[in-house]
């Protein structure tokens, strides 16, 4: 039985705003399902004795002071901006728009 439906990865691919021909659809359904297949066989192997980890290798931050340099002027950013209003970028509004 599979994981996820047509109908599913339709509603992720508009809330992803993406243009899904019918076809990707049976074909984003069956490989997400196997996605979801290996994620949950591996959540079957991953004993509590062994604890998580996001890299195979330990990692340090290499840290940097942080020290203050001068930068650009507010006018001199927004000189080659699009569009600018009270001395900020303007940009076109996505929230609030209909899902």
């Amino acid at each position: 039985m599979p994981n996820i439906s047509r109908d599913e990865v339709a509603h992720l691919a508009k809330l992803a705003r993406l243009a899904v021909t019918d076809d990707e659809l049976d074909v984003f359904a069956g490989q997400l399902d196997q996605i979801l297949d290996s994620v949950a066989k591996v959540s079957q192997v991953a004993a509590e004795d062994v604890p998580p980890t996001s890299h195979a290798v330990p990692l340090t931050n290499v840290f940097r002071e942080d020290v203050v340099r001068p930068s650009l002027a507010q006018k001199d950013a927004l000189a080659a901006a699009p569009a600018a209003e009270d001395g900020r970028f303007r940009v076109p509004r996505i929230l609030g728009e209909e899902q």
